[in-house]
């Protein structure tokens, strides 16, 4: 929602152990969002096989009904019979401030989810990536992916704050990709005292985004991939870049392609999304894609990439 004034006009100093406020707004946009649901759109428009795994509301019918549109399998959702599915709800003001609510709702229930049974409808699971959910899924189903043998990718992003150094290590242990941003990478490591090179003999490629820097690509033996981004149009909404960059990565990854390549592909996804208002409302066109990866990175690069789209 928009509020078109300013928050700080209508706080009174002495009141504020008082406040009761309401903001007559004058736009309200409701979009799709979560970075499950947002990387599985992603992989599944670019022609993957993702399975959505979390919990939802009754009010995720019509939601399902798109991301399945768009070659995502929701046999992995389980649907509440209690709770809303989650949703941030934000207002935003002249000056950008903002002011905000992150309803769990149902998400609570994805504990209750198992990674086993997930496979038993969908068959054999290639990659488990283990993203920002309830604090106790992310930690049951890391450690049945190490109990089960299955690769997972550590992706603790918007949870990381909320999590104990324990925890955080124990999410990270074992891991076939930890990905962070610059500033997660920083505050892992504090969190977890663990070193870089710690970090590094635990798992097995470490992917690090730098916004408009581009990426860091780091294996266990200390082998260092950097690629830049892919230079945008316009910066419309960064929400949802980073889900952006996962996809095209890890698509790239089961592919066949090298980190290079993967790491291109997924610069090119991000781009996408920040030059869209919304997570899932951009749009894939094949031949302005490799056109754009050639301005990019040359024309070997979109070759090779041009061989798995």
């Amino acid at each position: 929602m928009r509020f078109p004034g300013r928050f700080a006009e209508q706080l009174i100093a002495d009141q504020l152990s008082h406040i009761s406020l309401s903001f007559l707004v004058d736009d309200l946009v409701v979009r799709r969002g979560g970075v499950g649901g947002n990387i599985a759109y992603a992989m599944g428009v670019l022609g993957g096989a993702p399975v959505l795994v979390g919990a939802v509301g009754p009010d995720f019918a019509e939601y399902r009904k798109w991301l399945e549109s768009n070659g995502v399998d929701c046999s992995g959702v389980r649907v509440s019979e209690t709770a809303h599915t989650a949703r941030f709800v934000c207002t935003t003001d002249e000056d950008m401030a903002q002011i905000a609510s992150f309803y769990p709702g149902a998400m609570s229930e994805a504990r209750e989810i198992s990674l086993g049974e997930v496979a038993e409808r969908v068959g054999p699971l290639d990659l488990v990536l283990v993203g920002a959910n309830d604090p106790d899924a992310m930690i049951r189903h890391t450690d049945e992916c190490r109990e089960r043998g299955l690769p997972f990718a550590a992706d603790p992003s918007q949870q990381l704050a909320r999590l104990g150094g324990d925890e955080a290590r124990r999410l990270v242990d074992g891991a076939t990709y930890l990905f962070t941003n610059e500033y997660e990478w920083g505050l892992l490591r504090q969190k977890t005292g663990l070193t870089e090179d710690e970090v590094r003999s635990q798992v097995g490629v470490r992917v690090t985004t730098l916004g408009a820097k581009g990426v860091d690509v780091v294996d266990s033996d200390g082998n260092w991939v950097h690629v830049e981004v892919v230079p945008e149009k316009g910066k419309v909404d960064p929400t949802g870049v980073g889900d952006g960059f996962r996809a095209g990565f890890l698509f790239a990854q089961a592919r066949g392609l090298g980190f290079e390549r993967a790491a291109q592909l997924g610069c090119l996804v991000a781009v996408l999304v920040l030059e869209t208002v919304g997570t899932q409302e951009w749009r894939f066109d094949r031949d302005e894609a490799l056109t754009r990866l050639t301005d990019a990175y040359g024309v070997e690069a979109a070759d090779e990439i041009a061989a798995i789209l």
